[in-house]
């Protein structure tokens, strides 16, 4: 069983994933957990508190669910196009209330470094893993190719988490990941 304060974080999270960084309060999050008044507050203090700690749990769990992922072996553009079309399904199907609480966290703590640590330092593991992946593949620049891809698979996503969740992948990622190879 979960404990108090995971529970709190996951009606927190989900809070932010579906209504916005502005339905992130105490009671709100007490409620959604189905925990006593004043539970989260126990745990974080003050608002701030509590954005923080919903920041470092996204990140915990994206690394943990990130290192879990059972991938095949990529050593294709053909198979690098397919992982990163999978992810971004993934992302923006059964993860999109999380995918759009990321977002939202991000531009909360825009401007404070502090606050984004736990989302900065998971984001460069997947750039890592990215720069890896492409040099394998054969990109003359892998850091720059990066770069590219990795807005446009950001702008992929937010774009099916936003405005068109059926707005189709696999072409988009397809162009991206050959323009990074030429």
């Amino acid at each position: 069983m979960a404990s108090t304060r995971d529970r709190a974080l996951d009606a927190a999270l989900a809070l932010v994933g579906e209504q916005g960084i502005r339905a992130l309060t105490h009671a709100r999050v007490d409620e959604r957990a189905g925990l006593p008044k004043g539970s989260a507050s126990n745990w974080f203090r003050t608002r701030d508190a509590l954005v923080a700690g919903v920041v470092a749990w996204l990140a915990e769990a994206e690394r943990a669910e990130f290192a879990a992922a059972a991938a095949p072996p990529v050593e294709t553009p053909e198979q690098f196009i397919e992982a990163l079309s999978t992810m971004i399904a993934f992302q923006t199907g059964p993860r999109a209330s999380r995918t759009r609480a990321r977002y939202a966290l991000f531009l909360e703590g825009a401007g404070d470094p502090e606050l984004l640590a736990p989302l900065l330092t998971q984001r460069r593991l997947f750039v890592e893993w990215t720069i890896a992946l492409l040099g394998r593949i054969g990109a003359r620049s892998p850091d720059e190719a990066a770069r590219a891809l990795m807005a446009a698979g950001d702008g992929l996503a937010l774009h099916r988490v936003t405005v068109d969740p059926d707005a189709e992948i696999r072409p988009i990622v397809e162009r991206a990941v050959r323009a990074c190879l030429d």
